[in-house]
């Protein structure tokens, strides 16, 4: 009874087995006459690039620990960490009422000087007048001029006194020497501070740059002015343009690399902030031209091949042809072919997951 039933089984799987097989078969038939449906694109030399793919990180080329210039007491402070700034914006002041005094006193003198000076031209302008009718002696005449001089100097003298009081007041107010963030701050209010002591780390925003390691092995491809794009890891979807700014050439011997700095384009410093850490791909050219093919036109099998299906005409149809061909380098979302492929044929890059040899091909309205 077992036996019977094991030989049932079998049966059935065979059946089961041939039913498969023939559904497939159909399948297939069916497919070649239909045809498969698929995009196409034709194969050109071009300009054969490497591509360097590079982690950096956004770096400010005004970075200040900002300090002050004159001693006193912190009064206000209008900032804290983490504050996005503008040029000349006011970020701490000191008590300055010693400052403002003697800026006072020297205003005062500024004003007595003045008026002793206009009182000194005068009087030396009415003796000048009377001098030709003989009214009053030369030797006053010259003394005169000589007091009209001495107050000049003397306004002079005090002018300049009131300048240095003026600019001894703006040290008790420190201001942003440019626009930018708050880094850190490093003072409370009522803390005494001497000259040159820093209370902010201002780091500015207007022109930002990256900055990546590059092995020294690319050095010689590098050059100013090339293009490349990059990602921020806060935004990997966004796609940033930039160019090769400089080639520092320092090496760091430990690693054997050099550092690449990148300005970024105009439309891709937005949302760019110093310490961000950023990946960058550049295209580096290698001096030869051959044949490259989009990435979705390469079938990699298990078994280790790699296949690109072309459209090979049969009359006024097209039947698919199967290319074992050989890679080389990717870049830009092409891969290099060194064998396999000719130029100027018609490979398929859509539609190109099922296909077998024979197959009719129906292209579709948007071959590349």
């Amino acid at each position: 009874m077992q036996q019977g039933t094991g030989q049932s089984g079998r049966a059935r799987f065979r059946r089961g087995r041939s039913g498969a097989l023939l559904l497939w078969l159909v399948a297939a038939v069916c497919m070649a006459d239909a045809g498969v449906r698929v995009s196409l694109t034709t194969v050109e030399t071009t300009e054969i690039l490497r591509e360097l793919r590079l982690t950096g990180t956004v770096t400010a080329q005004h970075n200040a620990s900002l300090s002050v210039a004159a001693a006193g007491l912190v009064q206000d402070i209008l900032v804290d960490t983490g504050a996005k700034v503008a040029r000349d914006d006011v970020l701490l002041r000191m008590d300055a009422e010693l400052a403002e005094l003697r800026h006072a006193a020297a205003r005062a003198a500024v004003a007595q000087a003045q008026v002793r000076a206009r009182d000194a031209e005068r009087r030396l302008q009415e003796a000048e007048s009377l001098l030709p009718q003989r009214g009053i002696a030369e030797t006053t005449v010259r003394e005169l001029a000589a007091n009209r001089d001495a107050a000049r100097a003397q306004l002079q003298q005090v002018t300049a006194e009131a300048a240095l009081a003026q600019a001894l007041l703006d040290r008790h107010t420190l201001r942003a020497p440019f626009p930018g963030v708050i880094s850190l701050r490093r003072t409370e209010r009522g803390e005494w501070l001497n000259p040159g002591q820093a209370v902010f780390d201002l780091v500015g925003l207007d022109d930002l740059r990256l900055d990546f390691a590059v092995p020294e092995d690319y050095l010689s491809s590098l050059q100013v002015g090339a293009p490349l794009t990059f990602r921020t890891a806060a935004d990997p979807t966004r796609e940033l343009t930039g160019r090769v700014a400089s080639l520092v050439p320092v090496a760091d011997t430990a690693a054997r690399t050099f550092l690449l700095r990148i300005a970024p384009a105009d439309d891709a410093r937005s949302g760019l902030l110093p310490g961000m850490s950023v990946s960058a791909r550049l295209a580096l050219a290698t001096g030869r031209r051959g044949i490259a093919v989009p990435r979705d036109a390469l079938v990699r099998y298990p078994d280790g091949r790699v296949v690109v299906w072309t459209a090979e005409a049969d009359g006024d149809a097209l039947i698919a042809r199967e290319n074992t061909v050989t890679t080389g380098l990717a870049f830009g979302g092409q891969i290099e072919i060194l064998q396999g492929l000719a130029a100027n044929e018609q490979v398929v890059v859509r539609g190109n997951e099922a296909l077998q040899p024979g197959l009719l091909l129906l292209p579709t309205g948007d071959a590349q």
